[in-house]
This record gives C-alpha cells, structure tokens and sequence, in this order.
C-alpha cells in the first residue's frame, strides 16, 4: 500500500523498522537511512525475509537538507519517519517540505546549544505545511504521542470536560548497571536536569529540576517514587484540551540513577558548554554520553515492566469522575519480539502505528498537528493489535 523512509537506525528506529515489516500489508516498501549506513544494513539483514516488506538502506546526514532532499526525491515515500535525534527535526521538516512529503517525528525539537525544547519552531511549519497539502504528525512515541492519545480517547468516549491530566511514566526495568539511561543519555539527562514545568489555570509554572516528589502505586509494578518533570504534551495538551486547569507530567526514577546523576553533575559532566581539552572543543555531556552503555545494548540483561499512562479528571454528564487509561510492558517479552528493551518498544510501536493511519489515509488533517488532534480510535485498536494493550481503571486514586 505505501512506502516509508526511516531515518535513524537506534533503537527506537529498530523497533519501529520490526513493527513495519509485521504491518507489510500497509509497508510495502520501507528505507532504513543514517550516517552510520553499516548499522541500517545490519537491521535489513535481521528483517529480510520476515515478510512480505521490501527493504532498503540508504547513508543521509539527516542536519544536511539537500542529503535529505535528494533521498527523499529518489525513493519517493508516502511518509518520512523522523526517528533520529530531534536536534534534527526542523531540517528534516524543511526537506519533507520542499518535496511535499508526510512527516512524522517522536520527540519536540531541541538546539543542541540550549536544553529548552518547546514546539513553537515545529508549528511556525503549520501554514507552510497546509499551502503544500502534506501532514506533519508531532510527537507520535509514547510520551509524547499515546500520552496525547488516550487523553483525546478519554475526552471523547468518558468526559464532557476534562479538568486534569496526570502522566505517569514509570520504568520498573532493571538493567543491573550503576548508571545508564534507558533512551539516548545525551537527551535524557538533557530532560531531566531542566527546570521542571506543570500548566495550571493557564499558565506554566516553573519548577527547580527534580524539586516535587510523590509516590504512587503502579499496577503490575507496586509503589514508586516519581518526580515532576517539565514535557512537550503539557504544552501541546494545553493547547487542545478547551477548558483543562492543570496538567502535570511525573517519571519515576530509581535511588542509584539519581544519586550518580547528581555526582555527575556536581562535577560538571552533565553540562552542554564546551570545554577545551588536550587542544580540544569537547561537549561534557557528549563525552559522557560516549562512555556510558548505549540503551540499544540493554535489551539482553533488562527485566521488569513499565507502566504509562494518564490519571485523569473531569465532569460526564454533570458528575466528577476519575480515569486512569495506561499500558503495562514487559522488558523480556519485548526482547524476545524484537531484540529491544521496552523503552524502545513503547517509542517505535507508536510511530509505525501514526505513519500507517497516515499512509492509510485514516490520520489526513493537513498542516502540522500533534497527535490528540488527531481520531484516538484507530490508533487505540492498533496499540491492541501491535503489542501495547490498553488497561483502563474507571476508579483511580489521583494523584495527591
């Protein structure tokens, strides 16, 4: 039915390239591109032969416009998959412009200079997007994209209005390191030692990095503690839920990870400025970045589950109610599908679900959108069909 151009070739992109291939009656023809092209034949090598799904790989410095531009003209995709880092996002948003291409990405674009990251830049492309007839998707992971989902699912099966929205991201995984970060470590310690954020009464309001702690008891993981973090949804979810008053975004994090990351930073390994060294430019946390495991090796040694999801409150036919909508995965169970911890999989499932509803025409809103402005339907059965079950709990204990 359609064609996609994958570029990225880590561990989401791996997820995503598996999740393709099983979906080959709407993946005819996919392109796996990256700088590093050894790693993108190393993948079609896993999946040739899985189906029905013709692979190909390609080399592309996914910061080179016109690299971008004349790959995407040669191999002519229905959508373009945006899975490498999203320093990356705006020159691979110009090339799918200029040649009139779909677009999906997983993650806000962030300079490389400044560890702010906020949509603004990506929906200045709206207008542009809408004169050219073409769809860019935003974040269209987990969180954000499913986060984004089953609020727009929960808005319009289970709520007149919603008035708050808590996203819980907990990672139950033990990988048995010391310290490592289960996605890309530059990006996730970029995350997390920014100032926190939460959106309340209309505005956002700024919080010191790590400083609001809770606890909350996980299904099929037990009780964790969590701390707000600032996240593009909020301001996304914001901007198309009418009338919520808050929403807050809470991850949990382990003792060990926390206590390696504040000696890290005390010492100056997590900073983004660049440092002389041996005659030498060096970006601190892009060096520590180098020495730590890379996420796309945890898979083997990872067990234990996650659990995301959406605490959720507002009023159904004059009434307060509570909801909980989330998803419980399993770090092993995902490594015998896919050779991928579940962090991964939770990212790459949902963007092979957004690109086929685009492909399928299911998902055609001109312009560039985030993902609850999109029907959740369609995607919410396909989480069902691909690996990610949805639970629901119609009597949630909020978050405090």
């Amino acid at each position: 039915m359609g064609k996609a151009l994958i570029i990225g070739c880590g561990g989401v992109a791996g997820v995503a390239a598996h999740k393709c291939v099983e979906n080959s009656g709407v993946f005819e023809e996919i392109c796996i591109a990256s700088r590093t092209v050894e790693k993108c034949d190393a993948l079609k090598s896993k999946l040739d032969g899985k189906s029905s799904s013709k692979i190909s790989t390609a080399k592309v410095d996914a910061n080179n416009v016109v690299e971008l531009i004349y790959l995407i003209e040669k191999f002519k995709p229905d959508i373009v998959m945006n899975l490498a880092l999203p320093y990356h996002d705006l020159k691979i948003m110009e090339a799918c412009l200029q040649t009139r291409t779909n677009y999906l990405d997983t993650a806000n674009y962030e300079s490389e200079d400044s560890a702010k990251f906020e949509y603004k830049q990506q929906w200045a492309y709206d207008e542009k997007f809408k004169k050219a007839g073409i769809t860019g998707i935003l974040g269209c992971g987990f969180d954000p994209g499913v986060s984004g989902i089953f609020v727009a699912y929960a808005l319009k099966h289970h709520f007149d209005k919603i008035t708050t929205i808590d996203i819980l991201d907990c990672n139950g995984g033990d990988h048995g390191y010391p310290f490592a970060t289960n996605f890309n470590p530059e990006i996730n310690i970029r995350e997390i030692t920014a100032k926190g954020s939460y959106f309340e009464n209309g505005k956002t309001i700024e919080t010191e990095p790590m400083e609001i702690k809770k606890s909350y008891d996980f299904p099929e993981v037990g009780k964790r503690e969590m701390y707000l973090l600032h996240h593009e949804e909020i301001e996304s979810l914001a901007k198309n839920i009418p009338g919520v008053k808050r929403i807050r975004f809470f991850m949990t994090f382990g003792k060990s990870y926390l206590t390696h990351l504040k000696c890290l930073e005390n010492v100056g390994m997590t900073s983004i400025k660049p440092i002389d060294f041996q005659g030498q430019k060096i970006v601190p946390l892009q060096f520590l970045k180098a020495v730590l495991p890379d996420p796309a090796t945890l898979g083997s040694r990872t067990v234990g589950k996650t659990n995301i999801g959406c605490v959720i409150s507002g009023v159904k036919d004059g009434r307060e109610k509570n909801y909980y909508i989330y998803n419980v995965c399993d770090h092993r169970e995902c490594f015998k599908e896919v050779g991928s911890q579940a962090v991964a999989y939770t990212t790459g499932v949902p963007a092979m679900i957004g690109a086929a509803l685009s492909i399928e025409n299911k998902w055609d809103l001109k312009g560039v959108r985030n993902v609850e402005e999109f029907n959740p339907d369609p995607f919410i059965d396909a989480l069902n069909k691909f690996g990610l079950p949805v639970s629901e709990d119609f009597s949630p204990v909020p978050v405090d």
